[in-house]
């Protein structure tokens, strides 16, 4: 897989980013199952709790287009720093992802970790958990 598409899709969709509260802009980036690729943006609300982050928005774009599997995903936040998703996007994630899913945390299309699922989230509840 080439992760610099995923992360230059990432950048792209980092400059949508409606931040007038945090002026913290991200952008994700999302490989489906098919190979398609779904982008999203952090969107801010001034009711804070209706804010949304930009992974859950591409993950989102994707679910609603009809994709049901999540094989990679690429965040880009700061420049400075690896900016990982929060708690509610991993749980978000993990619905939906792949045994083998990569996450992609860049400053930039060159500088980037890859991690996988269980990394970020060990032990996440599952909707596996639910058929016991």
């Amino acid at each position: 897989m080439d992760y610099k598409e995923l992360i230059l899709k990432a950048l792209q969709a980092r400059e949508n980013a409606y931040v007038p509260y945090s002026n913290f802009k991200v952008g994700a980036a999302i490989l489906a199952d098919n190979n398609k690729i779904f982008t999203g943006c952090n969107i801010e609300n001034a009711s804070f709790g209706a804010t949304n982050c930009a992974e859950r928005t591409a993950i989102f774009k994707a679910i609603s287009e009809g994709e049901r599997k999540l094989k990679a995903i690429a965040v880009v936040g700061s420049f400075k720093e690896f900016t990982f998703p929060c708690g509610i996007c991993r749980q978000v994630i993990s619905e939906f992802c792949t045994e083998d899913i990569k996450i992609i945390i860049a400053k930039n299309e060159n500088e980037y970790i890859v991690k996988t699922f269980e990394e970020i989230l060990p032990g996440a509840f599952t909707n596996k958990d639910l058929e016991k």
